[in-house]
């Protein structure tokens, strides 16, 4: 028994059952981040796209995760018309009750929906897909952002995205309240926008194209592979896939990202419950 302050996650599971290190990841953290603060901190899956199974809010915090497929064809379907219930069901106790607001982390694929949804930005199709590590670019709203306190200007994650969005809506992004906080790498020898790499859709959502829960262990295992090594090269070159396995083994670069954005969030969500709990 404890008499610790019980915290509870639910995890989103948006890969409609394909294989996947993210779910690992996203426990690895949790339970890294339990044991490293002594908290009474339990988590719970939730299959979402592909057993329809969505949590109540009846939890402290959500992470939502990163998937396949296209973010517009989900429009109505019965699963994400219950994934946005949910949400629209948190955002609004966060807004009419006095307690303990509910914070949720958007990933990839959940991060594409929200900003559908919002119409925060044009979703698209990518002309090729963007995969590894990768450098990401703070705007000025991101060096006040806390879930990026503690990261170089840039900082490296791992991007793995068929899909992107781009070309925000400033009148929209206004009227939301939301702010642009990571835009991806320049590119001025390539015609094409920046894509939208981190929002702060209010005060207590937050969003990553990004995967910033992806460890280099379970990128590099995938790197090897010879389909992937082979995909890598053709698209890339073979010195963008040595660079690839390089920037993998840098501790200044994934590792510290991974050990960085998704602890801010639980800190930041953490501290916000115990400080409710200390006035009640």
């Amino acid at each position: 028994m404890t008499d610790k302050q019980e915290i509870k996650v639910a995890i989103l599971d948006l890969y409609d059952g394909i294989a996947n290190q993210g779910m690992r990841c996203f426990q690895d953290i949790l339970e890294r981040y339990k044991t490293t603060n002594g908290l009474n901190l339990s988590y719970r899956v939730f299959d979402v796209r592909k057993s329809n199974h969505v949590p109540g809010t009846d939890f402290d915090i959500y992470l939502s995760s990163g998937g396949p497929g296209s973010p517009i064809d989900s429009e109505d379907t019965d699963w994400e018309n219950n994934y946005f219930n949910l949400i629209d069901r948190i955002d609004e106790h966060n807004h009419t009750t006095d307690g303990a607001k509910k914070h949720v982390f958007f990933v990839c694929h959940s991060f594409q929906l929200m900003c559908r949804r919002m119409r925060l930005g044009e979703v698209n199709l990518r002309r090729s897909p963007s995969f590894g590590p990768l450098p990401v670019h703070l705007t000025p709203s991101g060096h006040q952002e806390p879930i990026f306190e503690g990261l170089q200007e840039p900082f490296y994650t791992v991007d793995s995205r068929s899909w992107q969005v781009v070309n925000p809506d400033e009148n929209q992004f206004k009227a939301t309240g939301a702010t642009l906080i990571a835009i991806e790498k320049e590119r001025p020898y390539i015609d094409l926008p920046r894509a939208l790499m981190a929002i702060r859709f209010n005060p207590y959502f937050v969003g990553t194209q990004f995967h910033p829960e992806a460890d280099a262990i379970g990128m590099k295992a995938y790197l090897i592979t010879d389909e992937k090594k082979k995909e890598v090269i053709d698209e890339h070159g073979e010195q963008k896939y040595y660079d690839m396995i390089e920037h993998l083994e840098d501790p200044d670069k994934i590792m510290h990202t991974q050990n960085t954005i998704i602890p801010n969030f639980l800190k930041e969500a953490i501290l916000s419950l115990q400080l409710i709990d200390a006035r009640d």
